[in-house]
């Protein structure tokens, strides 16, 4: 197994991706342990001195104003009772998910995307927190977390359920089997967390949760991207198009980011096909929709571009409040207002910060571009595939039947995905706005970062199932074209086409189109080019 190191900064999406389907183990290093230990260490200094910390010394939420305790230049047994006894109460008050359990690999995507967070140094959690979470990832003990509950301002009801079982409470999945919290601990010979200082707060305040989703919506998405390219290239072969539009030439004339790149991919998808050649029953131009895809394409990847960008800057920093920053700047520190935030020690200087750095409004965002960019190449394919139904633009039988098929042929596949683009559209409406405030009107916003990236999830795989259909009107185009003339397909074409019909074959006579429709789906989830071998391999 693949052991992947973590330091807080280096996680890529890939990486995390690994961790998530367990095909990586994880270890920290030796710097990003000492980060961890410190940021303890000023935090509880800070306590120590006066210093006012939210979720440590005062409370979470509407309870801010609520002083728990007064450490009064010592840390006695008392104070750390009453420390661990707020902790517990605020992860199980805290524990109010609702719905079916999330998918155990992203539970996993969550606790790796935490725990790399956590090597920051802003957390200033103990550094138990950070083993249990290494021992639990690579243990396969994988806390039960329901999917629904959260606003977006961190997954504060949802996340809590990993620190539960970290206290031996709660239950997990493990080895297949859900397991009582305090059962997994011993079996693995685990004592239960203490959880004191801001352990709590630092394992339920985060957007691990919404991050996870978000990250695995764009592993997705980018399959049905890298595929994308194969899809249209067949598809316009099939309606015997016009490449112009892709051309560098018209492409040139507004360098749009992205445009001229997409527009590459698509032209290496039909190298060496017959639409390079003169054809005088070719259209000078297309219908709309095969002529604009290199727009929504480029669209789609631009938004897509912009979401890893911004996962890949979430995973590797902390979304925590307070920030406890060891060698923060001392900018400002001449103010009394902000001379309160920090904490020197006999060895380490820094702050502890309030913060908003627990905002996921820039994921958000960025998924919901997406899903409206998605939504567009919805649309284009749709269009696409009643054009290749009509024989007025291919100048194939209507419907795409062979004479001997005397019923419908292709001629009812637009209702189902009429139907699921109806449902593409009503989830890329924006959720972000959708919120209330909370908390006695202290958490008075939110993002639905969540919502947003379960949405995009959904989004993708009604797109693959739509793509699919397309992949059965584009592959009975060019069969039929091929039975009455020799015609060469692209390169790339030509070998997506032939993996195609291994798995859905040409269609002589009505037939039941649920399983086709379904097998085209799983095929486009799963083909692999030989180009993006190659780029995998090196």
């Amino acid at each position: 197994m693949e052991t992947i190191v973590l330091d807080g900064s280096n996680l890529t999406l890939e990486a995390a991706w690994l961790v998530a389907k367990e095909d990586a183990e994880v270890k920290i290093t030796d710097e990003a342990a000492q980060r961890v230990k410190n940021s303890y260490e000023l935090l509880m200094a800070g306590a120590v001195s006066g210093t006012p910390v939210y979720g440590l010394t005062v409370g979470v939420g509407l309870n801010k104003d609520q002083k728990l305790f007064d450490a009064d230049g010592e840390l006695s047994p008392e104070v750390l009772a009453a420390s661990e006894e707020f902790n517990r109460s605020m992860l199980r008050s805290h524990s109010a998910g609702i719905g079916k359990w999330i998918p155990n690999h992203l539970v996993r995507l969550s606790m790796v995307i935490r725990l790399n967070a956590m090597l920051n140094g802003q957390s200033a959690v103990q550094f138990r927190v950070v083993e249990l979470y290494i021992e639990f990832l690579n243990r396969g003990i994988t806390p039960c977390i329901p999917n629904r509950g959260s606003m977006g301002e961190a997954d504060i009801m949802l996340a809590c359920h990993v620190g539960l079982v970290m206290m031996g409470e709660w239950r997990a999945d493990y080895q297949g089997e859900i397991v009582d919290g305090a059962k997994v601990l011993d079996v693995n010979g685990l004592a239960p967390l203490v959880p004191v200082g801001k352990d709590g707060l630092a394992i339920l305040s985060n957007n691990s949760i919404s991050t996870a989703y978000a990250l695995e919506g764009a592993h997705n998405v980018r399959q049905t991207l890298d595929v994308s390219p194969l899809v249209f290239g067949l598809s316009l072969e099939g309606l015997n198009g016009n490449i112009a539009p892709i051309l560098p030439q018209p492409i040139g004339v507004r360098p749009f980011p992205m445009l001229a790149e997409t527009a590459e991919k698509m032209r290496d998808a039909l190298n060496g096909s017959y639409l390079w050649q003169r054809n005088r029953s070719r259209p000078l131009q297309d219908p709309l929709s095969y002529r604009t895809t290199v727009y929504t394409l480029s669209e789609a990847e631009r938004a897509l571009s912009d979401l890893e960008e911004l996962l890949f800057i979430q995973i590797n920093s902390s979304d925590d409040n307070p920030s406890v920053i060891e060698g923060a700047s001392e900018e400002y520190r001449e103010f009394d207002q902000i001379a309160q935030y920090f904490v020197e020690t006999e060895n380490i200087f820094g702050g502890i910060f309030p913060s908003a750095n627990f905002e996921s409004l820039p994921i958000s965002l960025a998924v919901q571009r997406l899903s409206i960019a998605l939504g567009h190449v919805s649309h284009n394919v749709i269009q696409r595939c009643l054009r290749l139904e009509e024989a007025e633009f291919t100048g194939l039988p209507r419907f795409l039947t062979v004479p001997e098929n005397k019923g419908h042929g292709f001629g009812s596949l637009h209702v189902p995905i009429v139907a699921l683009h109806g449902e593409i559209v009503a989830l890329a409406n924006p959720i972000s706005l959708n919120v209330q405030p909370v908390a006695g009107g202290v958490e008075d916003t939110g993002t639905n970062c969540l919502q947003a990236a379960q949405r995009l999830l959904e989004i993708n795989e009604s797109l693959n199932y739509i793509y699919g259909v397309e992949m059965m009107h584009a592959s009975q185009a060019v069969d039929l074209r091929l039975k009455e003339e020799s015609l060469t397909l692209g390169i790339a074409t030509k070998s997506f086409f032939a993996a195609y019909r291994e798995h859905v074959s040409f269609v002589e006579q009505d037939r039941i189109f649920t399983i086709d429709m379904e097998a085209s789906k799983v095929f486009l989830e799963n083909y692999t080019s030989n180009k993006t071998k190659e780029k995998i391999l090196n």
